[in-house]
């Protein structure tokens, strides 16, 4: 069984008796161990995408089965759960807390699962290891780097142990070096842990680091094709 499966998924905003329609009747499947990326113009719906995906956001209709279970109609409780246990998240704004260190950052997510301040401690430790900041655990986002934050970002997102990492426009804010420095950590989570990875992204030669490019046009898949591994 896929990790994941959209089946005619749609998605449209009401404002008066004004319908928009953003996403239109998407199909889409991820196996476990996957790297996807999803490109599109300004408007094509791709965040909307990601939002249903980490069940941030419901379809209008269709069907979404994640690790086997149908999640679209849930209630928020369980769908909190769902991302809690699954899903680790990393925008392209960081979203790191000012008055938190970059450790005490990657233990927030830890703390709504109930796990003591022992274990998550290490936890946060690890994660920090694994993005190459250990030796950064005691500062606070203004004394980082964008690229800092955003291997914190990383780090938080990988604290929890997810089946899956799904990721807006990570390197958007970034420079090139530092860019390419998360798209090393990112291929290096898929391959060595098997972590499958869903990302947003305007940047081509980002996406073609991927596995494979989901494009989208006007809230349909416009075409989707595999990255030969000799151009990754």
């Amino acid at each position: 069984m896929p990790l994941l499966e959209l089946k005619n998924i749609t998605r449209y905003f009401k404002s008066g008796q004004v319908r928009t329609e953003v996403l239109k009747g998407i199909d889409l499947t991820v196996e476990k161990g996957d790297f996807l990326s999803i490109m599109g113009p300004s408007g094509s719906g791709k965040s909307t995408l990601l939002n249903i995906i980490g069940c941030l956001d419901r379809p209008s209709s269709g069907s979404y089965y994640l690790v086997e279970r149908q999640v679209e109609k849930l209630g928020d409780g369980k769908l909190a759960e769902i991302r809690n246990q699954f899903i680790g998240f990393v925008f392209q704004g960081f979203h790191l807390l000012d008055d938190l260190n970059a450790q005490e950052n990657v233990e927030l997510p830890l703390i709504y699962r109930g796990i003591g301040s022992k274990e998550r401690r290490k936890s946060a430790m690890e994660a920090l290891e694994a993005v190459g900041l250990s030796h950064r655990r005691k500062h606070r986002p203004f004394q980082l780097s964008g690229g800092e934050k955003q291997r914190v970002a990383i780090a938080r997102a990988l604290a929890g142990n997810p089946e899956m990492i799904l990721a807006d426009e990570p390197t958007g804010a970034l420079d090139s070096k530092n860019g390419q420095n998360i798209m090393d950590i990112f291929t290096k989570l898929n391959e060595e842990r098997g972590i499958t990875i869903v990302q947003v992204t305007h940047e081509e030669h980002i996406a073609k680091q991927s596995h494979r490019i989901l494009h989208l046009f006007d809230g349909e898949v416009a075409n989707e094709g595999e990255i030969e591994e000799s151009i990754r």
